[in-house]
C-alpha cells in the first residue's frame, strides 16, 4: 500500500504543474543604497541613534572610555539581580552577577531581574542593536527571559542603515534584533511591552 503525498508534495506539485518549462531565474535589482555616506560611528550616527532609541522608549547613557566604568555602575546601582554572558569583557559585570554558562534553566533565568550584554552591530536609522549570540553576548533565552536588558554599543559598532548592518552579520549565527523594549499592540492596538522579551531596554553607547 503506497504512501499519500503530503500535503506539502501536493502543493509543490501544483506549483511545478502551473510553472511547467518557466524555470529562468528572476534578477533581483541590487542598485540600493549600501552604505549610508556617514563614517561608522561618527558623532551624527551616534546621535540618530540615540534618538530612534528614545522614540523606541528605550533609555541611552553616553559614555566615554574613561568613565564607561563609573556610567555602567551608576545603571547597575537599580538593576537587581543581574545575570551576564560568559564572556563578558571583565569589570564589567557586578561582583554578585550570575554567569551563565549555558546550564541556567528558564525558571532560574525568570528569577533574575537584568542581563548584561555587548553586542554585534547597532543601525542608526532603524534604531536596531544585534545580538549574535557572541560569548559576551550569551544564548538568547538569556537576553529575552530577565524584564531588564542592559546592553552596551560602542561607537565602531554603529553603521547608519539596514544595508551596512547586514553586512556586518553572520547570517549562520543565531541573530536578535532588537529596536527597543519588546513590545506589541496586536491586540485591540493597545501597547503592551514585554511580550517576547525585556520590557526595559537600557543601552550605554560608548565614544571617544
Amino acid at each position: 500500500m503506497s504512501t499519500p503525498p503530503s500535503a506539502r508534495d501536493e502543493i509543490l506539485a501544483r506549483i511545478r504543474t502551473s510553472l511547467g518549462d518557466r524555470t529562468s531565474t528572476v534578477e533581483i535589482p541590487r542598485d540600493y543604497h549600501r552604505t549610508g555616506g556617514s563614517p561608522v560611528g561618527s558623532p551624527e550616527l551616534l546621535e540618530l541613534l540615540t534618538d530612534r532609541l528614545v522614540d523606541y522608549k528605550a533609555t541611552v547613557h553616553r559614555a566615554t572610555p574613561a568613565d564607561f566604568a563609573a556610567v555602567l555602575a551608576s545603571v547597575l546601582e537599580s538593576a537587581g539581580r543581574v545575570v551576564v554572558p560568559a564572556g563578558l569583557p571583565d569589570g564589567w559585570a557586578p561582583p554578585a552577577a550570575v554567569v551563565d554558562d549555558g546550564s541556567l534553566s528558564w525558571a532560574e533565568l525568570d528569577a533574575v531581574d537584568t542581563v548584561l550584554t555587548s553586542c554585534t552591530a547597532a543601525a542608526a536609522e532603524t534604531g536596531t542593536i544585534v545580538l549574535d549570540g557572541s560569548p559576551d553576548q550569551g544564548r538568547r533565552a538569556v537576553t529575552l527571559i530577565p524584564d531588564r536588558h542592559i546592553c552596551v554599543v560602542r561607537a565602531d559598532q554603529v553603521v547608519r542603515g539596514v544595508p551596512e548592518l547586514l553586512g556586518r552579520l553572520d547570517p549562520r549565527r543565531p541573530l536578535t534584533f532588537i529596536s527597543g523594549p519588546s513590545a506589541t499592540s496586536d491586540i485591540e492596538l493597545q501597547r503592551v511591552e514585554g511580550v517576547h522579551g525585556p520590557r526595559k531596554l537600557i543601552v550605554v553607547l560608548v565614544s571617544d
